[in-house]
């Protein structure tokens, strides 16, 4: 279908990530279709195309987001889900809070646009991401990916940054020194750990509006180079 007309579920975006994928959606020139955005707070963006959804997502809130006036699934058809959500352990407070966001609360929602025909779906997961992994939080971003894969879409993009660029609306100290450090850092990482650098959230949102053009099937993963080449921006890749 491509972007024109698409219908998508966008889950985080009062984030970070989430927040610029939005504002680069609904000024793109090209877009004419609908965001459906689901969040606790206030999007704080008003457009036509924009169909802002509070829940606090509590398990019903979530399977009622499509459902009409008497509880029945809603006609909506959805073209594709975007899960930009993502915490910190100590943001969610315990490892059991964590996990309720960053893998069941995105599960969640990808079952939902499913059901209502989504069949393209974007993660934004973490460089390193995997279910083997001896760190907490990498082992769970390997969960997402492999059980949003196995919920059957059609075309399923992860993408693997290293640490996010950006101002955030919350405030993260260690991820705050990392940024001034960043430039200085990404000059050391080169072969194998050219993955890892940091990399603008601006970017990432770029590179997931140009990955909603796509439609072959399949399972990508995009790291750095390929999220900076997706996003158009090959000043960075050197």
């Amino acid at each position: 279908m491509g972007l024109n007309s698409s219908k998508i579920l966008l889950a985080g975006a009062t984030g970070l990530v989430g927040g610029l994928t939005l504002r680069c959606l609904l000024g793109h020139p090209g877009f004419h279709g609908k965001v459906f955005a689901p969040a606790r707070r206030e999007v704080g963006l008003s457009d036509d195309r924009l169909v802002a959804m509070k829940t606090d997502f509590a398990a019903p809130g979530v399977d009622a987001l499509f459902a009409d006036s008497t509880g029945n699934q809603s006609d909506t058809r959805l073209d594709a889900y975007v899960s930009c959500l993502g915490t910190t352990i100590r943001t969610a407070g315990s490892r059991e809070a964590f996990i309720a966001v960053d893998r069941d609360l995105v599960l969640q929602l990808a079952q939902v646009a499913f059901r209502q025909g989504a069949r393209h779906a974007i993660l934004v997961s973490s460089v390193g991401a995997s279910r083997q992994s001896g760190t907490f939080y990498l082992r769970v971003k390997g969960e997402i990916e492999d059980a949003l894969e196995a919920i059957g879409f059609e075309r399923l993009d992860i993408l693997r940054p290293g640490l996010l660029l950006g101002e955030r609306a919350e405030h993260r100290p260690g991820e705050a020194f990392a940024r001034l450090l960043a430039p200085l850092v990404n000059r050391a990482m080169v072969g194998k750990l050219h993955r890892y650098r940091a990399i603008e959230a601006e970017a990432v949102a770029r590179a997931i509006v140009g990955l909603l053009e796509l439609d072959a099937p399949g399972r990508f993963v995009h790291e750095h180079d390929s999220i900076l080449e997706l996003a158009g921006d090959r000043r960075m890749l050197t």
